[in-house]
């Protein structure tokens, strides 16, 4: 089992935080290399701060699209080629934001399967989800994948096991309510190559010191034991 990458999301519930910029610090003290933001809750002004906070710290720069329409998910994936994020992950408009993408240097990992609502949240049947893994991972321009998979009501760790097993020339990054361990081991188990985590950590979610430098030990302890 290969240790997945822990990227640190500085949202809550979808939408990133008010005071993201201010905590960017914290985490690169506690070892976090790759931080990550939605591209709802701040306006863009503000996400160019965080940006350029995060680049300075010496951190990869993700930016996960959540946007429910068409016309606000391309606005985001401009956002994200003007801000120069690393990783553009999510959105479901896929030959439209490879358009966009051409010629760029940003890593696209796209949601597969029917996604809706905000949260957002994983619809289909699991081949149906494995079969838009496929589609979308056989596209130049598409990098990996972002897999909601623990906002899928059905048999979680068979639709991971299946997905990375599918597309196992692309990464696949596991997004969106991870809030314990062995929801992590999971995720590494099926062969995933990162996931990330936001609202467990600002909420003090897992068995550890509250604070955000303790609840990142805490996940850098379960990842170092995998």
């Amino acid at each position: 089992m290969t240790e997945p990458d822990f990227i640190f999301m500085l949202t809550r519930h979808d939408r990133t935080i008010e005071n993201a910029a201010e905590l960017v610090e914290t985490a690169r003290a506690a070892g976090i290399r790759h931080i990550g933001f939605k591209d709802i809750g701040l306006p863009f002004v503000a996400l160019q701060t965080l940006a350029s906070t995060i680049r300075r710290a010496g951190a990869k720069i993700y930016l996960e699209v959540v946007s429910l329409d068409r016309d606000s998910e391309l606005r985001s994936v401009q956002a994200g080629i003007d801000l120069g994020v690393d990783y553009l992950l999510g959105g479901t408009h896929v030959d439209d934001a490879l358009r966009l993408l051409d010629g760029t240097t940003i890593r696209y990992y796209p949601f597969p399967g029917r996604i809706s609502g905000h949260p957002s949240i994983l619809e289909g049947t699991e081949a149906e989800i494995v079969r838009s893994a496929v589609d979308l991972a056989s596209r130049p321009g598409v990098h990996g994948l972002d897999l909601l998979a623990y906002r899928f009501a059905g048999d979680v760790p068979n639709v991971l096991r299946r997905v990375c097993a599918a597309v196992a020339d692309k990464p696949v990054i596991v997004a969106g309510s991870l809030d314990r361990a062995e929801r992590i081991r999971a995720i590494a188990s099926a062969g995933a190559a990162g996931f990330t985590v936001g609202t467990a950590l600002l909420d003090g979610a897992f068995p550890a010191p509250p604070d955000l430098s303790g609840q990142i030990a805490h996940v850098q302890t379960i990842v170092s034991q995998i």
